[in-house]
């Protein structure tokens, strides 16, 4: 199906909708409008053509124009009230500064469309200052913003927020493919905390596995969109379809992450009240900070393979007390070192301070063994702080500590 078949059957062309649930609501709350081409009983996705670097310009606009006013035509017919995601060459949008599609959709606006029920689409892979300028004019006329491939490309994900986007649009498809990959789970916990600080809502797409939806349902989803939901279809649901069903699946996940972090919470416990017996040797028998150190490393033998102990400023108080190749040895280069830097580190030191136990990390991955580990750290008294560094070999054996 090349160009020139599609541009002489244009009758062909037909908007599909793909619905998008919301994670409060567990409802459609919207469709984002996708290009058909209608060969016999088939749809094929008109995808290729819009990313074929040889297509013309005019038959790019003209095709788009056609699938855009056939869906407002259905949209407003319709009469429902949910929101339209349309995708828009980022790179023809800012050749006129938007005024075509500005024009198209006024014409609508005329016949009753409510702009604010429009969310426009962007790639993250576009980014220019003269698109800034569009897209910004967009939302002071009520257009949505919705900023779509985010952290799919090498970008810098933060120059889009130059947009004020209203969605952070995340295809959850990397996910499928590498299930276990901590980089990529790592870039989607700092594109959702960038959605956080922004005030964007995060849309995750490409949803084909219940996993996925559990995961975009973890890390701060607030719009679903995939075939695990709902395949794109030439008509609009009843926005309740799902209702039960996600439903379910919410509370069954909300069951799985309690247990989870009972589990987070039994293990801090556990470390805490074994610790107690080895430091009160500490404060009773004036042994040494190093000596307390190599007493915790028997104790935990299993369990860490780091231990130091630092001021309530974050200055090392002794050197790293490091489980290497299954001997421990001291890194003497380590004392003295500062770790205020770190995110949350003084904020958790004032919370010991406060409430006087200790704390578990969530899951990061170590600079220095390139492991997902979590950290226990506890207040010896008012300015000694001990931070225990457990592996992930004793994680992965732990059901549970690795979620």
């Amino acid at each position: 199906m090349d160009a020139l078949e599609i541009m002489s059957q244009l009758d062909h062309v037909t908007p599909f909708f793909q619905p998008i649930f919301s994670a409060d609501e567990h409802k459609v709350i919207g469709y984002e409008v996708l290009g058909r081409f209608l060969v016999g009983d088939e749809a094929r996705s008109l995808g290729p053509f819009f990313h074929d670097q040889e297509v013309p310009d005019e038959y790019l606009i003209e095709v788009d124009d056609l699938i855009l006013k056939k869906a407002l035509s259905l949209y407003l017919n319709s009469g429902i009230q949910t929101t339209l995601f349309i995708n828009r060459n980022a790179r023809l949008l800012k050749e006129d500064y938007g005024e075509h599609l500005l024009t198209i959709l006024q014409e609508y606006e005329e016949k009753g469309l409510q702009l604010s029920h429009i969310v426009l689409e962007i790639s993250g892979s576009e980014y220019s200052k003269e698109l800034e300028h569009v897209l910004r004019y967009y939302k002071t006329l009520g257009i949505q913003i919705a900023i779509d491939h985010i952290g799919e490309t090498s970008g810098d994900i933060y120059k889009y927020t130059g947009y004020s986007p209203d969605i952070l649009k995340v295809s959850l498809q990397a996910l499928r493919q590498n299930s276990s990959g901590q980089t990529y789970k790592d870039i989607l916990y700092s594109i959702s905390m960038l959605a956080r600080k922004i005030g964007a809502s995060l849309l995750f797409e490409s949803i084909e596995m219940e996993y996925q939806l559990q995961y975009a349902w973890k890390h701060g989803g607030r719009y679903y969109q995939g075939y695990y939901l709902y395949e794109p279809c030439d008509h609009f649901l009843e926005e309740n379809i799902q209702k039960e069903t996600l439903k379910r699946k919410c509370q069954e996940f909300i069951l799985h992450e309690k247990r989870s972090l009972e589990k987070v919470y039994l293990l801090a416990e556990s470390v805490q009240n074994a610790l107690q017996d080895v430091v009160s040797k500490y404060t009773k028998q004036a042994i040494t900070k190093e000596q307390l150190l190599v007493e915790i490393g028997k104790k935990f033998e299993d369990m860490c393979f780091r231990l130091y102990i630092c001021d309530e400023n974050g200055f090392e108080l002794t050197s790293n007390y490091f489980k290497k190749e299954g001997s421990w040895i001291f890194q003497p280069e380590y004392f003295g070192k500062n770790w205020s830097w770190r995110p949350y580190f003084l904020e958790n030191i004032l919370r010991m301070q406060k409430n006087r136990i200790g704390l578990i990390s969530d899951l990061y991955s170590d600079i220095e063994k390139g492991e997902t580990i979590r950290t226990f750290s506890y207040p010896l008294n008012e300015r000694e702080y001990l931070f225990i560094d457990i592996s992930y070999e004793f994680l992965f054996e732990q059901d549970g500590l690795l979620y």
